[in-house]
């Protein structure tokens, strides 16, 4: 699957090893913003969605000045107050690398905000790697296509040409919206159960795999 001319990935839980940060963050943000603390499985089930969409979901009938405090109060921990470690996935790093050597394009398509993503691109020193990014804030929350649409006329790319890969049903779902093949990871928030209906080219259980693939 090295024929591609565009590769999009997820970010959390498909290039760095993000879940348990996010998860501990959200539940912090639940308890200072006086909505019942999701548990770990609730919380992983949402990763994949804009943080909007994540509260509707797990607190059905919320308020929008609900919704607004815990996004406020997520992006705290996030950003500054949460210290659980989020590294790269092993070989994440090599992998873009040597996409890039094959003058492939490259792309990430997060439910992440915009604050959220350039902070982990900025960490993690690989946004000169990528030649489109696009955010919950840029685009309608997944699995709505918008986000991949967007990269592709950036990019003057056809769906036919372009590969997601990712770690949740909701970026399978998104791909196959928008008419794009793609990859399931299960290192991170998903599971082979919930990826089998969207179809994906392949699954496989670690970035070495997947580089197995794709390279």
């Amino acid at each position: 699957m090295n024929h591609y001319k565009l590769y999009i990935f997820d970010w959390d839980g498909t290039l760095m090893n993000s879940i348990d940060k996010i998860v501990h963050s959200l539940q912090a943000a639940a308890i200072k913003s006086d909505l019942s603390m999701p548990t770990d499985a609730q919380a992983k089930s949402i990763i994949g969605a804009s943080l909007t969409a994540a509260a509707q979901m797990l607190w059905p009938g919320v308020t929008q000045d609900k919704v607004d405090l815990m996004i406020k109060h997520y992006k705290l921990e996030y950003l500054s107050l949460n210290n659980t470690p989020s590294p790269l996935y092993n070989n994440s790093l090599s992998l873009l690398n040597t996409l890039n050597t094959q003058d492939k394009l490259l792309a990430v398509a997060t439910g992440k905000g915009r604050q959220g993503l350039d902070h982990v691109l900025d960490v993690s020193n690989t946004r000169h790697l990528f030649h489109s990014t696009r955010s919950s804030d840029d685009a309608q929350s997944k699995p709505h296509p918008d986000m991949l649409q967007q990269i592709l006329t950036e990019l003057n790319i056809d769906a036919s040409d372009a590969l997601m890969i990712g770690d949740s049903h909701y970026d399978l779902h998104m791909a196959k919206n928008a008419n794009i093949a793609s990859i399931g990871i299960t290192h991170g928030a998903g599971n082979m159960d919930s990826f089998a209906i969207h179809q994906p080219k392949a699954i496989v259980h670690s970035i070495d795999e997947l580089a197995q693939l794709i390279v």
